[in-house]
């Protein structure tokens, strides 16, 4: 599988291509499918298995496919360190490059 058959909006597809991104990892092959059809999950992996790109790039694709205020806040990830935080917002950076979508860790 290839990240291309999610089908994800193209200025998105350009900051996954970007970021080095080819093969979704099995745990990001199996979620982001149920994602994008707006189901809950809960996933548990070990660290470096790309759960944060599992759960961004649906968000991402979201917010550049669906009608949304621009002006407002549009999604709140809440986590339980500012570490955490830091490292999320830089992963959003590199993914949402080439498109309109900003983000700050607070």
């Amino acid at each position: 599988m290839k990240f291309t058959e999610f089908n994800f909006h193209e200025n998105l597809a350009e900051g996954i291509a970007a970021s080095g991104y080819d093969e979704p990892t099995p745990v990001q092959a199996q979620v982001i499918p149920l994602i994008l059809k707006g189901k809950d999950i809960i996933a548990s992996a070990q660290t470096g298995t790309g759960k944060t790109a599992a759960f961004l790039l649906p968000l991402l694709n979201k917010l550049l496919t669906e009608p949304h205020d621009a002006h407002h806040i549009n999604a709140l990830i809440v986590v339980p360190t500012r570490e955490l935080a830091i490292q999320i917002e830089g992963h959003l950076e590199g993914l949402s490059y080439f498109t309109s979508v900003s983000s700050i860790a607070v």
